[in-house]
């Protein structure tokens, strides 16, 4: 059976689903059609259920959650692992961590997103609810905006956390720090979901195979090295693998109770605040496959 399955080129992601698509793993007779595309961009196809699996943003599981149901195995989570807000300017930087305690008074300040739907904007919405004028951007291409002086401050993700200070810009406040101060909780970054109109026995393969793939990763993680640096925008091979270190963790080969307990936490933090669907709750809380 041949599904249609997108993930990012970061090299998380291509650390993990190298064995699967390249069949280092037994797929139990799936194959599949894949589409590389930022993690906003993923985030719309699975607004518009365009592929049969996908890698999306948490914040955007609570659009797609009526299509979608999250597999178990995949996931980003964990500690030190949130997006960071930056500035170029150092003294800023200062004046918008007062913003967070209401202080800040200054002019009205653009923010760098990389999509409305990331967690990383939903923390962001989180931690300064007065950072209101957003730019949706490239996530790549936000240091290179501020530098260049097109925006405030930058909401960065993915590799971007290793590469910001070697461009003098500065961090303002890391949201993944923030997250775990509020909550105590494992930040809760993406996952991985299929189409709920699959057959489940089709689900719980994909899942299956998955959950092998990122093991397989784990245990010889120099098998996909050409694959992933063909992917990884030029980045050294010292941040390639900071970025797999920091991302792919236990949380992604299985939720387990403490992950699926994060993203509970987070979904209910974004029900409180009515930022999101209250419809998705229900589907949510159906178990994952």
């Amino acid at each position: 059976m041949k599904l249609s399955l997108g993930f990012s080129p970061c090299p998380n992601d291509t650390f993990i689903f190298d064995a699967l698509i390249h069949h280092k793993v037994d797929t139990e007779g799936l194959t599949f059609d894949v589409y590389y595309e930022d993690v906003e961009t993923l985030n719309h196809k699975a607004f518009n259920t365009e592929l049969d699996i996908t890698k999306l943003s948490y914040h955007a599981y609570a659009y797609a959650a009526n299509d979608y149901v999250l597999l178990d195995a995949g996931s980003a989570l964990g500690f030190g692992v949130g997006p960071l807000l930056i500035s170029k300017d150092p003294a800023l930087a200062s004046q918008v961590q007062a913003q967070g305690k209401g202080v800040y008074t200054g002019k009205p300040l653009t923010v760098g997103i990389p999509g409305q739907y990331t967690t990383a904007n939903f923390l962001l919405g989180l931690a300064f609810p007065g950072l209101a004028s957003k730019q949706e951007m490239v996530f790549s291409t936000i240091e290179q905006a501020l530098v260049d002086g097109h925006i405030d401050l930058g909401l960065i993700i993915h590799e971007n956390r290793f590469t910001y200070q070697a461009k003098g810009l500065h961090k303002v406040m890391d949201l993944g720090d923030y997250w775990e101060q509020t909550t105590g909780a494992p930040i809760p970054l993406g996952g991985i979901v299929a189409r709920r109109k699959l057959p489940d026995n089709i689900k719980r393969k994909v899942n299956r195979v998955l959950r092998k793939s990122v093991a397989f990763a784990l245990a010889n993680p120099q098998s996909g090295i050409e694959f992933i640096r063909s992917h990884a925008q030029e980045m050294s091979d010292e941040v390639m693998y900071k970025h797999i270190d920091l991302y792919v963790n236990r949380f992604s080969v299985e939720l387990g109770e403490e992950g699926r307990a994060a993203i509970y936490t987070l979904f209910n933090k974004a029900w409180e605040l009515k930022l999101v669907p209250q419809t998705s709750k229900s589907l949510f809380l159906e178990s994952t496959i």
